[in-house]
């Protein structure tokens, strides 16, 4: 999820904060992926649970953290840089200027309360923002990055965050939110853009 929306390298310096409230200190060199755009298939297609907790999926989510804040973003789901796995890592800090790492891995919306009705942008859907209703407030069970099991409820802007990401793990986005007429008009402008770069 877009940064903007009012909806370099990390060394062992670096943390990641999870749910548990524990602090992880990172020991790896970070890397930017390239994010994928709308129409990509990958970006459509339902992500694999994650079964290895090893270190090759801590450096994938070192990459996707330092790749979210370079972009600038709030928010970014391993479908978006071509992986079909379920991952996302969000910015859970309240001060948009701060860098709060949260990282959920096999994530599932388990409750849903009340409507809200706010503005989304997305990395992968350039050029476009939009109002979107979700549910104020969810329970999101998942796990952290050892594989433990977790649990917590979340209300308001983070709400909306977390079901845009989760969204991105069963290949939904936020333009399918939209009205048809919407979605169309875009896909219009998307197809017109990529055939002036041929």
């Amino acid at each position: 999820m877009r940064k903007d929306c009012p909806c370099g390298i990390f060394s062992s310096s670096s943390i990641i904060t999870d749910f548990n409230q524990r602090t992880i200190h990172y020991k790896y060199i970070m890397s930017l992926l390239p994010i994928l755009t709308f129409p990509n298939p990958v970006l459509r297609q339902k992500a694999k649970k994650v079964a290895v907790f090893d270190e090759a999926l801590e450096t994938l989510i070192s990459d996707m953290i330092e790749t979210m804040y370079d972009a600038p973003g709030v928010g970014l789901a391993a479908p978006q840089i071509g992986k079909s796995v379920q991952l996302i890592v969000v910015n859970a800090a309240r001060d948009p200027d701060a860098q709060e790492s949260m990282v959920m891995i096999n994530p599932e919306i388990t409750e849903r309360e009340g409507e809200q009705i706010d503005e989304e942008g997305c990395l992968s859907v350039f050029d476009l923002t939009a109002s979107v209703k979700r549910s104020k407030k969810v329970t999101v069970r998942y796990q952290d990055i050892k594989g433990g099991k977790q649990e917590m409820t979340v209300e308001d802007r983070f709400a909306v965050v977390l079901q845009h990401e989760i969204d991105h793990l069963n290949g939904i986005l936020f333009i399918d939110h939209l009205s048809s007429l919407k979605r169309t008009l875009y896909k219009k402008k998307v197809k017109k853009m990529l055939a002036a770069q041929k």
